[in-house]
């Protein structure tokens, strides 16, 4: 598994991904160091980064790593002697790593600007946060690999972004909403960070601030990744057949 994951990141050597694992979390940190900085800049950076700018870079990379092996039609990669959900594992794998990376970088770059701006969330916090939207955000891959390689790069990002914006309105509605993936990074981060998606504060007392849902949040999240790898993996399988 080690040397296909290796395989696909070789593929990226002529693709934009690589300078978006530090590209996205530079800009982020950048842009809200300029507009904001002081003590807004970690709760500025951390809204821009789980909002908008991550998920638009990760569909991003999710296009492009399937983009070479859609012109071909998958045939260079079905050739090979192995199972075709092995081969989706190994995309995933690959991607994976980079929103480790990503995020990696992302916490010790809002962490630094901490220390020069003055620390508004505890560094303890701020790592669960980072971690949290890793594991939440993992479900995202499988999906964001399956658009682009079903409808194309410009479908894939338009749907997903449309979604996650859906998830900001309704992260706090309840009910089913509660169980919806595009909602639940969103609502974590209010008991973890204390940061409403639209970048305030969350209220001293209010409900939101409660971190009894957590392990339910993430379990859910981990169910629809897991959901989502198996359809997605089962419906890789069929270009065997084309």
């Amino acid at each position: 598994m080690f040397r296909l994951i290796s395989a696909e990141q070789l593929k990226w050597r002529r693709t934009f991904i690589p300078q978006l694992v530090w590209i996205t979390p530079l800009f982020t940190l950048l842009l809200c160091g300029v507009l904001m900085g002081g003590s807004y800049f970690q709760t500025g950076a951390y809204n821009w980064w789980y909002t908008m700018l991550l998920p638009g870079a990760l569909t991003l990379v999710c296009c492009l790593a399937v983009q070479k092996d859609a012109r071909m039609k998958y045939r260079a990669i079905l050739a090979l002697p192995l199972p075709p959900h092995t081969l989706w594992s190994a995309k995933i794998a690959a991607v994976t790593g980079w929103l480790l990376a990503a995020s990696l970088l992302f916490f010790a770059g809002i962490s630094s600007g901490g220390w020069l701006f003055g620390p508004v969330i505890p560094l303890q916090n701020s790592a669960a946060g980072s971690l949290l939207i890793v594991i939440t955000f993992l479900w995202q891959i499988p999906l964001c690999l399956f658009l682009a390689a079903r409808f194309g790069l410009f479908a894939a990002v338009l749907i997903n972004m449309a979604f996650n914006v859906a998830g900001v309105v309704t992260f706090d509605t309840g009910g089913l909403w509660n169980f919806m993936p595009y909602t639940i990074t969103f609502r974590l981060m209010c008991p973890v960070l204390h940061i409403l998606p639209n970048g305030l504060p969350v209220p001293e007392g209010s409900l939101l601030r409660s971190t009894d849902t957590i392990l339910r949040d993430v379990l859910v999240s981990l169910a629809w990744f897991c959901i989502l790898f198996f359809v997605t993996a089962r419906r890789f399988r069929r270009q065997e057949a084309k």
